[in-house]
């Protein structure tokens, strides 16, 4: 009769217990991995749709320096705007710079997906966001700023 008051009392059984004590430990060692997963295509299309510029470019010249992580590298392009679906800050025929960072990543790496590095002459759709302090505008939607779906 004892047994049958313990499980009255605890439902889920000893074995709950014990399951969550081995659960706990992977998850905390997987978390970084969920936080770094790969976004939906959703999210991408959702920060396309707040981008405050959405234009399209002609790179002309193609800058990259050494960023501060290891393998970083920090990318200047200077493009011409040469249409515009929508814009806050830009018209058809600005020259623009545009920045950002890089960081070359194993096969294996499961994250975020990396901003494409453009080339001199490419032509392409940018979704873009002023910075606040300057004049220069940074990808908006990520892996997907100079893309869509």
């Amino acid at each position: 009769m004892p047994e049958s008051r313990e499980i009255l009392a605890d439902p889920l059984g000893k074995s709950h217990n014990h399951a969550m004590r081995r659960f706990l430990p992977l998850l905390a060692m997987l978390f970084p991995l969920l936080v770094l997963a790969e976004l939906p295509p959703s999210a991408y299309e959702q920060m396309q749709k707040a981008a405050t510029e959405y234009v399209d470019i002609e790179v002309l010249r193609v800058d990259a320096s050494p960023g501060k992580a290891p393998g970083e590298q920090n990318i200047h392009l200077m493009a011409l705007v040469n249409k515009v679906h929508r814009a806050a800050n830009l018209k058809t025929g600005d020259v623009i710079n545009i920045l950002y960072a890089i960081t070359p990543r194993e096969r294996s790496w499961t994250g975020p997906g990396e901003i494409p590095l453009l080339q001199e002459k490419d032509q392409s759709l940018a979704y873009l966001v002023k910075n606040a302090d300057s004049a220069d505008f940074h990808p908006a939607a990520g892996a997907m700023s100079f893309h869509n779906f």
